[in-house]
């Protein structure tokens, strides 16, 4: 008789790991699945590591998953069927070939999204569709320091939590062929930093001087931060929410 228990009970012990195995706990379940892409063919960041680390520690923390490559074969169609958002990762250069990018076109269009995280504007110049798509390209930077930043825009995940001015410090670009038809969520006050000079003619872009916007481009949603040149920004909590309120609207695209 205890034969016949012991029997009956491992036998309802499997039968319980194998339905674990088959309907997992909601609380395992995963938001959405990020593909981190950190390959660089010019300047490479120190803080990459810390960026890419905090992302995972974001997918941790807020359920979704995360892979992180600098291997740019994997933008393929294939494989972009298992993602839902891209996070250019401080990226530079030209880093795709002809084949990678019509994939990556190709996932924008069936409604994906993108992210881009500082040097992403210092990416593929020769890609006006990219150009377009992560909201313009890098033309310069005064030194680092500290600068006022205006938030435009209360109103989305990446700025719920900010008040209307916020102090950071960072590198701070400037943009050319920018995209007007974005939506600025960010912008810098140039009356609080040093924009520097080139050639001796002062820099600066102006009273308008996005550094964070958002915006839907050919079928896909795109969320760039000009944030994160240095290291200390990924452990920085009121980056790290930008970041992913970046992140989770470029991913699911949920009402603003």
């Amino acid at each position: 008789m205890n034969n016949l228990n012991n029997k009956l009970s491992l036998f309802s012990l499997l039968i319980g790991c194998l339905l674990l195995a088959t309907f997992p706990s909601t609380a395992q379940a995963q938001q959405f699945k990020a593909l981190v892409i950190s390959k660089t063919s010019g300047f490479r960041h120190q803080s990459i590591p810390e960026g890419v680390a905090a992302i995972k520690k974001l997918a941790e923390k807020h359920r979704f998953s995360v892979y992180a490559t600098e291997d740019a074969s994997l933008i393929n169609d294939k494989n972009l069927e298992n993602y839902d958002v891209i996070i250019m990762m401080s990226t530079t250069g030209t880093i795709f070939n002809a084949d990678e990018k019509a994939a990556f076109e190709r996932f924008v269009k069936s409604g994906k999204g993108v992210v881009g995280v500082h040097s992403a504007t210092d990416t593929e110049y020769d890609w006006p569709w990219y150009t377009k798509l992560i909201g313009g390209q890098f033309n310069h930077h005064p030194h680092q320091q500290t600068a006022r930043i205006k938030v435009m825009n209360g109103d989305h995940p990446a700025t719920y939590h900010l008040n209307d001015k916020w102090l950071w410090t960072d590198e701070w670009y400037e943009y050319k062929n920018f995209n007007t038809d974005v939506n600025i969520l960010l912008q810098l006050d140039e009356s609080s930093y040093d924009v520097g000079k080139r050639n001796g003619k002062k820099m600066g872009m102006g009273a308008v001087h996005p550094i964070s916007w958002y915006h839907t481009y050919d079928g896909g949603r795109v969320f760039y931060t000009g944030l994160g040149h240095v290291e200390e920004a990924f452990e920085d909590a009121d980056f790290l929410k930008h970041l992913y309120g970046g992140i989770w609207y470029a991913a699911l695209g949920k009402p603003l």
